[in-house]
């Protein structure tokens, strides 16, 4: 969705007040389903915009008639910037139509509108699969973002118990449709667990960390009130701690003797595994694999005992043989 294309309709509802998808869509040189598919996204935003229904419905902006943006509400200008700012890299007229935009706000809402525009990054790239939809709790981080208002939830790392998080969150990150908060913690979270991209280590301050929102629960936005840090750069943040993360999912290696019949699976399912391989006397190939702990490689190896064997290190080794002692006194 472009944010110049956004804006275009918000332009045209004003100057009309009330148009149907198919109006917007021949006025813009768009399809249909495209134009009520922006309709629907400005007001499940928070804009004012609705669905009139009946004969000679459409869809209306509040107060018709108004040709610029003056009549926005505070609250109505930072859901439009949460909104369109992800998304004004996307082009230079993207850039220039936000631009006018925030021209056009009233200066006692410019500040809001341009720190709701900072507040949320989409990155292309990312780790992880996209999700089917973003999580309730992003409404609530949003808002804390915006008011700079410490955040009370229940978190659960990768592998680990959900332990309550309190922070002073700084931002959000969408990548591939998964979501990511940017907080500085208000007390030291508890170390343990496997790895994850909450587990990376801290960049640069030591209690700065990102935390994925769909493992979060029972998020509550406090009355307690902080300073956001200046300077602040959401996007050099992002930036550290995405390195930072993937250089912890490679902190622990192991070399393991894989069946040459199975290699290419084996590199397909356990993550870290290194893309070459040196064929052993016996037939089998010598790989390298990496993961956050011990602990996860165990549980991505454990599943390959009979096609793969661990050479080292010895405490993996022996990891895997209790594992099996386990196993064979649970099933004997």
């Amino acid at each position: 969705m472009r944010a110049d294309r956004l804006v275009a309709t918000l332009l045209v509802m004003q100057a009309r007040g009330r148009v149907t998808a198919r109006q917007l869509a021949e006025e813009l040189e768009i399809s249909v389903a495209t134009a009520r598919r922006d309709l629907e996204a400005l007001s499940a935003a928070g804009i004012p915009v609705y669905p009139q229904p009946g004969r000679g419905g459409g869809w209306q902006l509040l107060g018709e008639g108004r040709t610029d943006l003056s009549g926005f509400t505070a609250s109505e200008a930072r859901a439009l910037f949460l909104l369109l700012g992800p998304r004004a890299d996307e082009s230079d007229a993207a850039r220039s139509a936000l631009r006018k935009v925030l021209r056009a706000l009233p200066a006692t809402f410019r500040a809001d509108a341009e720190a709701a525009a900072e507040s949320v990054i989409v990155d292309a790239g990312g780790w992880d699969a996209p999700a089917s939809r973003p999580p309730l709790a992003v409404e609530l981080l949003q808002q804390a973002v915006l008011e700079r208002r410490v955040a009370r939830f229940a978190y659960t790392r990768w592998g680990g118990e959900a332990a309550v998080r309190t922070v002073r969150p700084l931002g959000l990150i969408e990548t591939r449709g998964v979501w990511y908060l940017i907080a500085d913690a208000v007390a030291e979270p508890v170390v343990g667990g496997p790895g994850g991209v909450a587990d990376a280590p801290d960049v640069p301050d030591a209690s700065r960390r990102s935390y994925r929102v769909d493992r979060m629960a029972d998020v509550v936005v406090e009355d307690e009130r902080f300073e956001r840090p200046d300077p602040f750069d959401l996007d050099a943040e992002w930036a550290a701690l995405r390195a930072a993360a993937n250089a912890a999912r490679h902190r622990t290696e192991a070399t393991v003797l894989v069946d040459a019949a199975v290699v290419e699976e084996f590199r397909g399912w356990v993550t870290g595994s290194s893309a070459g391989g040196e064929a052993e006397a016996d037939g089998r190939v010598r790989l390298r694999v990496t993961a956050p702990s011990e602990h996860v490689l165990e549980r991505r190896l454990a599943a390959w005992g009979r096609e793969a064997e661990v050479i080292e290190p010895v405490s993996l080794r022996d990891r895997l043989a209790e594992l099996g002692a386990a196993l064979a006194a649970r099933y004997a």
